[in-house]
C-alpha cells in the first residue's frame, strides 16, 4: 500500500500549509492561518487538475493572471475551478484567523468517478468536457463535518492514508449530492439550525479564550445548551471533543507563532495557556513528536 505523503511547508514570509498526497495525483492542501495578518500561499497546479476550495473559517482570495483577476471565498462557501486550456497555479491570500482546505485531482481520474452520472453533473457532459468551468457554492452542514474532521484529525499515522482517502471521497460525494435527494442531514442534531449556530459559537468562545477557557458546564451555560447536547453537537460538527479540539488548535497556533521567530518558547506557551514552559514543551512534543526548540531549529535548515 502506498503511504500518504505529507509535506509541511514552513516559510516565515508566506506562512505554513500542509499538503497530503493520498493517491497518485490526488492531494489535500490545508491552509490554516491563525496569525493576526493575512498569509499568502502559492502552489503550482497544471491544467490537468480540477480544483475544489473550501473556506471553513474566515475568508480568503485567490489570485490569477499575476493578480489581475481575483476570486474571493467566504466562510462556509466553496469554489470549483477547472481550465483545460491553461495552468491555474494556486495563489491564495488567507485572511487572519482563517482556514481553507483544497482538494486537487487529475480531471481524468475525476471523470472515472462519475462516468455514469455525467448526465446530471453539468460540466461532465460530452458537450462541456473540454471547457473551462467555475462554480461557487454553499458548504452544507454534512460537508462541514467532513472538512473539520480533515482539519482536526487525531489519528495514528498508520491509518491516516485510509482515513484521508475515505474523507476525500465522502467530501466529493456530498459536494455533488443532488438537492432533490437530500432530506435529513447525517445527524438529526444538525437539522436544528439553532443548535448548529450555538455549537459554532462554542467553538469561537474557546478559541478566543484559549489561554483561560471556560469549563464544559460554563460553556454549555453560555451558549444555552445542555452539556450532553454540547458534547454531542461539537463531536458531530468538528469531529472531536471540545478540549481535544482546543488542544490541537492551541498546538497549531503555537507552531505558527514559533515559525514567525518573534517569540521565545516561554512567551508562546503563555499565549496558548500554559503557565510553565515544561508543560508547554511536553504538550508540543506530544502533538508534533519534537520539542519547540528543535522545531525552530529545523526551520533554518
Amino acid at each position: 500500500m502506498q503511504n500518504s505523503k505529507e509535506i509541511s511547508v514552513k516559510n516565515i514570509a508566506q506562512g505554513i500549509y500542509r499538503e497530503t498526497q493520498i493517491e497518485e495525483g490526488f492531494f489535500i492542501l490545508k491552509f490554516t492561518n491563525d496569525t493576526i495578518e493575512s498569509q499568502v500561499y502559492k502552489r503550482e497546479v497544471s491544467s490537468d487538475f480540477i480544483q475544489f476550495h473550501f473556506c471553513v473559517k474566515g475568508s480568503g482570495s485567490f489570485s490569477f493572471n499575476n493578480g489581475n483577476y481575483r476570486l474571493p471565498i467566504q466562510e462556509e462557501t466553496s469554489l470549483l475551478l477547472y481550465n483545460p486550456e491553461r495552468d491555474l497555479p494556486i495563489e491564495v491570500a488567507v485572511a487572519a484567523h482563517s482556514w481553507v482546505l483544497s482538494v486537487l485531482l487529475p480531471i481524468k481520474k475525476f471523470h472515472t468517478l462519475f462516468s455514469t452520472e455525467a448526465n446530471y453533473i453539468t460540466f461532465l457532459s460530452d458537450e462541456n468536457k473540454g471547457r473551462k468551468y467555475y462554480k461557487d457554492a454553499h458548504i452544507s452542514p454534512s460537508m462541514a463535518i467532513v472538512l473539520n474532521q480533515l482539519l482536526n484529525y487525531n489519528l495514528h499515522p498508520t491509518i491516516k492514508q485510509l482515513y484521508f482517502k475515505g474523507k476525500a471521497y465522502e467530501l466529493l460525494s456530498l459536494y455533488f449530492n443532488r438537492e432533490e435527494d437530500v432530506n435529513v442531514e447525517q445527524c438529526p442534531f444538525l437539522v436544528d439550525e439553532q443548535n448548529v449556530v450555538k455549537i459554532k459559537k462554542a467553538k469561537e468562545i474557546i478559541i478566543s479564550r484559549m489561554a483561560e477557557p471556560p469549563s464544559l458546564q460554563e460553556l454549555a451555560d453560555e451558549i444555552q445548551l445542555p452539556i450532553n447536547k454540547l458534547k454531542e453537537g461539537f463531536k458531530q460538527i468538528y469531529g472531536d471533543s471540545v478540549f481535544s479540539f482546543l488542544f490541537d488548535y492551541k498546538m497549531e497556533v503555537s507552531r505558527q507563532l514559533l515559525a514567525t521567530g518573534g517569540y521565545n518558547v516561554n512567551e508562546v506557551g503563555l499565549k496558548v495557556g500554559y503557565s510553565t514552559a515544561s508543560h508547554f514543551i511536553a504538550a508540543f512534543k506530544k502533538k508534533f513528536g519534537t520539542t519547540p526548540k528543535k522545531f525552530v531549529m529545523g526551520l533554518s535548515k
